[in-house]
């Protein structure tokens, strides 16, 4: 049974508030999904207008893509309009993908002559009223996960279901059973999911606070909070805590070859440009440890007293040191044939650039090698310029890469509203 919890009098009377002023927009919601599960019409406004792909935007973006720097032999284009472009998940059976994002918003791209752009973009499941879908990914049979901030839900052949305003639904988790909904927040809210090769769904769940309070440390092992959990992708059940010792992961992903899941961890701001370091993380067991929030990069966290505790002896370190603050997201490995075979079986991964930095940082891909033995070699710049040197601006923000069947791979940035499609021709 998917997990539920009563809710706290606090929560009740903040939720009464919200009805009062929302009026019937909570039980239509209810009502709505309702039905949807059983696979009738819900009568919600299912209008489903498309995102105009050409026109002034889509040139601007275009000539802000001449200012990125490549590896000889690589080329990057526009691939889609797309607002607020989060997370990906490229469907396993046809030409498209679905897009998270941090908003209100799980997005159907459709690339409908197999051609180096989407042909459309248009809402998923519009009478849904998602909160915060950024997390999306597939089971090993083509059911689409969309993890939202407190709510986790599954639809079942989504890629050959999408045209419909109404589509069918699983409820993993129920609204209000992902955490506590006293701790939910409006920081590190975002979540990351894969279906893992045993079939359980991973999800990152990120603390709200910049560090922890002592007195929530017990509330958050026992949840996975500032960790990441697993559980049943079609109804939560057997849910565990899988990895602990994290700030903010908002990026994980397996390596296919031996199955350890890799994942990014954000830094605690307020230290300084150069502390703590970023991370990405490899996990090849459940129970690992990664350290928060005693320590993080290579800095032990002062706030609380942290840094006075004897450092726990379980922590496993990071297998790649980032750049400090340069938000460190989501990651993919290269499964392609069209690349060079450098970048065969490596990790790509994107940095969304910093906010708290006196110098910002980031906005850029990077490529990770790896040893014979599956751990982290090499790591190295593969592509950047959306950061503005000379004037400090932001004419772009990566947030996730996911490769496509052709081998190509594609980049999605929240700040332009788009996703790039990055090709190789010797």
């Amino acid at each position: 049974m998917p997990y539920q919890f009563p809710r706290p009098l606090t929560a009740a009377l903040a939720a009464f508030a919200a009805l009062l002023t929302l009026g019937s927009a909570a039980p239509a919601q209810a009502q709505n999904i309702e039905k949807l599960k059983q696979m009738k019409v819900s009568g919600a406004d299912t209008s489903m207008p498309p995102i105009a792909q050409t026109g002034k935007n889509a040139d601007a973006i275009r000539e802000n893509l001449k200012r990125v720097k490549l590896p000889p032999g690589f080329k990057i284009d526009l691939y889609a309009v797309v607002p607020d472009a989060r997370h990906m998940a490229v469907a396993p059976s046809t030409n498209m993908l679905f897009v998270g994002t941090r908003k209100n918003t799980v997005w159907a791209v459709t690339n409908r002559n197999s051609g180096e752009m989407a042909t459309e973009v248009k809402p998923f499941a519009p009478s849904l009223k998602f909160q915060t879908p950024n997390g999306v990914c597939w089971t090993k049979d083509g059911f689409l996960i969309v993890v939202e901030h407190n709510r986790i839900l599954n639809f079942p052949a989504a890629e050959f279901f999408y045209e419909g305003g109404d589509v069918a639904v699983i409820e993993v988790v129920p609204q209000g059973g992902l955490i506590p909904v006293e701790e939910e927040s409006y920081n590190h809210h975002a979540r990351a999911c894969r279906v893992g090769p045993d079939g359980m769904l991973y999800v990152t769940l990120g603390q709200p606070f910049n560090v922890p309070p002592r007195e929530k440390l017990a509330l958050f092992d026992k949840w996975g909070i500032g960790g990441i959990v697993r559980m049943n992708p079609f109804d939560g059940s057997k849910r565990e805590v899988y990895a602990r010792g994290l700030r903010n992961s908002v990026g994980i992903e397996f390596n296919p070859k031996d199955g350890a899941v890799w994942f990014t961890d954000n830094q605690t701001d307020g230290m300084g440009d150069e502390i703590p370091l970023g991370e990405i993380n490899r996990a090849t067991k459940p129970g690992m440890f990664f350290g928060y929030p005693w320590k993080q990069g290579k800095t032990r966290i002062t706030e609380f007293g942290y840094d006075k505790d004897p450092l726990p002896a379980n922590i496993t370190d990071p297998q790649v040191y980032m750049v400090a603050h340069a938000a460190d997201l989501g990651l993919a490995f290269y499964t392609g044939k069209a690349f060079p075979a450098k970048y065969r079986g490596g990790l790509f991964s994107a940095q969304h650039g910093s906010w708290n930095r006196t110098t910002p940082v980031g906005a850029r891909i990077m490529f990770t090698s790896l040893k014979s033995d599956g751990s982290a070699d090499k790591t190295e710049v593969f592509a950047e310029g959306w950061l503005d040197g000379e004037t400090g601006l932001y004419r772009g923000r990566p947030v996730d890469v996911a490769m496509m069947k052709d081998g190509s791979m594609l980049i999605s940035d929240d700040f332009a509203g788009a996703i790039y499609r990055v090709s190789y021709n010797p």
